[in-house]
């Protein structure tokens, strides 16, 4: 095998920083360095004789040192480490998660009273995350090029691309323990999916998410962007369509994209990244795994789903609504990542976000809105036909659960909430009662459709609107936080 030597961005020291702006502009710097070094590198390899060197440049990297047991302020579920020791991340698009980065480095420095050093990693940038910011310059597959391309660049590697710090299961190799719930390179492998699935840009993205199983709701949420951007006092700036097709006019034409991507998504932004992107998921348990999978690496601050559902009960009416505070998995994705016997516990922030946006729209409260809501264990299974086959089995565990409604996403989506540490919830509405005969049938969705569609939705926007006033320390629960945490949320 050919013996390669290699080639590297000028080495740059570790520095300490106790100003945390001062930090992340460092970070950018790194970063900015080791891609403009490969894109310059390969860009030349593509045009001239492939390099006799490899070409490497690395992902910069925070580091914390503490050697003090001190007690912080336990209210806290984010924002510091666990005892003594060093603790690292490798971090990538600095520019992309400036403000989180910040606030993550500015509690990490208050809290311990150390600096932080920020310098080189080593772990490598692969070429395709590099590149993939931008637009003019394509990665060829592998055998296209003139010379074999992993021998002379690294490309994405599996051993760094994982979940293992989310799910508990890391083992540092080092005695260095994780700052963050991501490494660099699982987040740019999330990036690159989200643009690929959603036909968004990542930067598009905002703090709090909907998840919707109908392209109904789509029409709704853009016909309440229009009127916001109409609004000069509303808060929000702008609207952006699959195709990352942007608009700051609430009159402005949006072209209708030929070909919807699989998850197609909807960003209504704040121009503090605060705003709501609503993501149609479609039907399934597989789809809405992958889609909170990629959109956690984002640090959202909630997500909720806003859905159709089968309702269980014969006093439930088509059109009600069902608030989960409890969820019977049985979509089987996630058995692999968080066993079915780890409880998925209703968070009280979203909870009471959720009922008291049900009773400003719907304009009843206390024991009217039980006429309309329940609240109760939500079913999630992955098999859309159930009620085809033998159904004394199913209807007896949905008994015994006390399940009011069954869906085929809601129970992924909070599970996945609670494994990534992202606020959950889920306010379903009825759309059929498969046990009592009310199939749904084209004639009764499209008049059901009709009278909720506008109404659900604006429930789910004015509770994010509720948990967009609330501090970030109540919205993340310390129930979402395991034994030995990572510091950044």
């Amino acid at each position: 095998m050919k013996q390669y030597q290699i080639r590297t961005p000028n080495a740059a020291k570790a520095e300490a920083f106790t100003d945390a702006t001062a930090a992340v502009d460092r970070l950018t710097a790194l970063y900015a360095q080791s891609v403009d070094f490969l894109r310059t590198q390969f860009t030349e390899a593509m045009a001239d004789t492939p390099p006799e060197t490899r070409i490497r440049a690395f992902y910069p990297e925070v580091r914390l040192t503490t050697t003090s047991y001190a007690q912080v302020d336990t209210r806290l579920s984010f924002g510091h480490v666990a005892g003594p020791g060093t603790y690292s991340t490798t971090i990538t698009r600095p520019d992309l998660f400036r403000n989180y980065l910040i606030q993550q480095i500015g509690l990490l420095i208050k809290n311990h009273g150390q600096p932080v050093f920020i310098g080189p990693s080593d772990t490598p940038i692969p070429l395709h995350f590099a590149m993939s910011s931008d637009s003019n310059i394509t990665v060829p597959q592998e055998g296209a090029a003139d010379f074999t391309l992993r021998d002379v660049f690294d490309v994405p590697d599996l051993s760094t691309t994982n979940d293992d710090i989310v799910n508990g299961t890391y083992t540092p190799p080092d005695d260095v323990w994780p700052l963050a719930p991501f490494t660099a390179q699982r987040v740019d492998y999330s990036l690159a999916r989200l643009a690929h699935y959603t036909a968004t840009d990542p930067d598009h993205f905002q703090c709090h998410v909907l998840f919707t199983n109908y392209q109904f709701y789509v029409a709704e949420f853009e016909d309440f962007a229009r009127k916001m951007l109409r609004d000069p006092d509303s808060g929000y700036t702008s609207f952006v369509s699959t195709g990352n097709q942007e608009i700051t006019d609430g009159d402005a034409p949006i072209a209708v994209s030929p070909k919807l991507p699989q998850m197609p998504t909807y960003h209504l932004k704040r121009a503090d990244g605060s705003g709501i992107t609503l993501v149609n998921i479609g039907v399934g348990p597989s789809n809405a795994k992958t889609a909170t999978d990629h959109i956690a690496v984002l640090r959202p601050h909630a997500w909720l789903m806003v859905g159709h559902c089968a309702g269980l009960r014969n006093t439930q009416a088509l059109g009600d609504f069902v608030l989960a505070h409890g969820y019977l998995r049985e979509d089987h994705v996630l058995d692999d990542d968080l066993p079915v016997w780890v409880p998925i516990p209703a968070l009280a922030e979203i909870q009471i976000a959720l009922e008291d946006a049900v009773e400003q729209v719907t304009q009843l409260e206390g024991y009217e809105l039980k006429r309309i809501m329940r609240t109760g264990t939500v079913a999630t299974i992955d098999n859309r036909n159930w009620e085809l086959r033998d159904q004394s089995g199913p209807v007896q565990r949905l008994s015994q659960s006390r399940a009011i409604a069954l869906d085929m996403e809601s129970a992924t989506i909070a599970a996945n909430g609670y494994r990534f540490r992202v606020p959950y919830g889920t306010l379903l509405c009825v759309s059929d009662k498969p046990l009592h005969g009310e199939l749904k049938l084209p004639g009764m969705a499209s008049d059901f459709y009709k009278t909720q569609v506008s109404r659900h939705l604006m429930i789910g926007i004015r509770a994010m609107e509720q948990l967009r006033c609330m501090p970030l320390e109540r919205i993340h629960s310390r129930k979402l936080r395991s034994f030995d945490e990572t510091a950044f949320l």
